[in-house]
């Protein structure tokens, strides 16, 4: 006897699948799409996003341009592209700490951060951040005192956030391309702080 039910099929199965059909009517090259997610993985990944902070810290200047017009700084970079036509930077300080949300889909500036976590699509998070930023912040491992402002910025198609962390104690030798190592998606995104090496 059945219930009429079945178990829900994993995305990763699902996603397998869809690309078998696509690709068994010539209507994707596999091999495209395997440059295509390496792009996004490797070459513009996070690493943008890193060289942007590094840069921040590191050239006071450049710093105040990023905060006062984001889009154009990072442009000067060149890590402008799809999904990061319009980025709004804002600065975590000892008493102030931004978190990034997009609660209607998962706008993401692809361009700096690349590939969204799948956390950050998760409609979990993306609700329960907005009502209760410091314990889904303390829930992912960043315990915040009570005195640290949260805010929280709701990416949208017109514009996304980007987070430029604290820059962590004792690095202050360290090279731009040394402080871009140590910066983590997740710091950009706010759900994470830089940790010193």
């Amino acid at each position: 006897m059945t219930t009429g039910t079945t178990a829900p099929v994993p995305a990763a199965l699902r996603t397998e699948a869809l690309e078998q059909l696509l690709t068994e009517r010539g209507l994707i090259d596999p091999a495209v799409m395997d440059g295509l997610i390496t792009e996004y993985e490797v070459n513009i990944g996070p690493l943008n996003g890193a060289k942007v902070v590094a840069k921040a810290w590191t050239d006071p200047v450049y710093r105040q341009r990023l905060l006062d017009d984001s889009t154009a700084a990072i442009d000067e970079l060149g890590f402008i592209g799809r999904q990061g036509e319009h980025i709004v930077v804002v600065e975590n300080t000892p008493t102030i700490h931004n978190v990034v949300v997009c609660t209607l889909c998962s706008c993401y500036p692809w361009s700096v951060l690349g590939l969204p976590p799948s956390w950050y699509k998760d409609p979990a998070y993306r609700a329960r951040v907005v009502k209760e930023p410091r314990t889904v912040l303390s829930e992912m491992g960043l315990d915040l005192a009570d005195d640290v402002q949260i805010t929280v910025h709701d990416s949208s198609s017109e514009v996304r956030w980007l987070v430029l962390p604290e820059r962590p104690a004792g690095t202050e030798n360290l090279s731009e391309e040394q402080l871009a190592r140590l910066v983590t998606r997740d710091a950009m995104v706010g759900v994470a702080k830089v940790e010193a090496p």
